[in-house]
């Protein structure tokens, strides 16, 4: 009589993971929530979701996500399978390839880009 959700437990509390300012990791970070990041990350960051970097927050190393939202500092390559949004104050240093980009004004984007359609798998197997 009554389905089963079949959501994570994560996602039925509508939760996001949050490393706060004055943090720092030295490390590589893999979520499949969403993931907000104010503090300092040294090292590599996948994720599922979307990853925001907040204004006080850094990472130097590669980041992974569907999408991503930057407003303070990343150093790195960045591969986006959706949207890259760079807000006004942040800086972005390194190589970037995304489905789409969105660069305030202001913003300090010092990187190659490469924007990319998201890859349709059954076409890949289908041999066309």
């Amino acid at each position: 009589m009554f389905k089963e959700s079949s959501k994570s437990y994560t996602d039925a509390l509508g939760k996001t993971n949050r490393i706060v300012e004055g943090t720092s990791i030295e490390g590589n970070i893999e979520s499949l929530a969403d993931f907000r990041l104010d503090g300092k990350l040294v090292g590599n960051f996948t994720s599922k979701g979307k990853l925001v970097v907040g204004p006080a927050g850094s990472v130097v190393g590669d980041i992974n996500c569907v999408n991503v939202d930057v407003e303070g500092k990343v150093e790195g390559k960045i591969v986006v399978s959706e949207i890259l949004n760079v807000k006004s104050n942040a800086i972005v240093n390194g190589e970037v390839t995304c489905g789409k980009l969105a660069v305030e004004p202001g913003a300090d984007f010092n990187a190659s880009c490469v924007m990319k359609t998201p890859v349709n798998n059954s076409a890949l197997t289908d041999g066309k």
